[in-house]
């Protein structure tokens, strides 16, 4: 059980650099982006090469829940060590930690919550799971799987196609909803109200 005065540590899953930004593989960059946005604060460079923004989730008052939203700057594959230092830095139990992230075996837009579990192949979650253990909070953002015979590598590289692009802020929005109802409301409600 955690602490319910400790802080949230919400970690978007992307890969550093503008030839990346609109990739499936950084829908986490774009819902931490979007959380950020939503709390008034820009990213900061901290020193476990993430960018991070704190601030607040929930109703204003006592019952809000401090919270830091956290890019790492490392590669997908290398996001353990960022995740690993920020938690020890904000003394974030791993009950606490969310990594929001690209699913592949869930249709696109689709979000499911979870704790625990394994990492389905996904190298961020991995790299995160061999730091933390597997007991943190996960919101997968279902990309779909590739058509045809396309490698999974090559897939999850590539932008959102035009016709995903004209639902994607509507899915960005909805998966930003989630990582805010699991901070305030517990995972239960979360998942009644998101595992579409």
């Amino acid at each position: 059980m955690t602490d319910d005065a400790s802080p949230w540590l919400v970690v978007g899953l992307g890969n550093p650099g503008g030839e990346y930004v609109g990739n499936r593989h950084n829908v986490g960059f774009m819902v931490a982006d979007l959380l950020a946005g939503r709390m008034g604060a820009r990213f900061k460079a901290h020193k476990s090469r993430a960018q991070v923004v704190e601030g607040r989730v929930g109703p204003p008052g006592p019952s809000s829940r401090r919270v830091v939203v956290a890019k790492p700057m490392s590669f997908m594959n290398l996001s353990g060590g960022p995740v690993t230092a920020l938690r020890d830095f904000y003394k974030v139990p791993v009950g606490h930690v969310v990594a929001v992230h690209d699913e592949l075996d869930i249709d696109y837009g689709a979000l499911r919550l979870k704790v625990g579990g394994g990492d389905n192949g996904h190298n961020g979650l991995k790299s995160i799971t061999k730091s933390l253990g597997a007991d943190y909070c996960r919101v997968r953002f279902g990309i779909g799987r590739p058509p045809g015979r396309m490698d999974v590598a090559a897939f999850v590289l590539k932008d959102f196609s035009a016709a995903e692009r004209k639902e994607l802020d509507y899915f960005v929005d909805r998966a930003a909803d989630a990582v805010e109802t699991l901070i305030a409301d517990g995972l239960e409600r979360a998942q009644g109200t998101y595992n579409s």
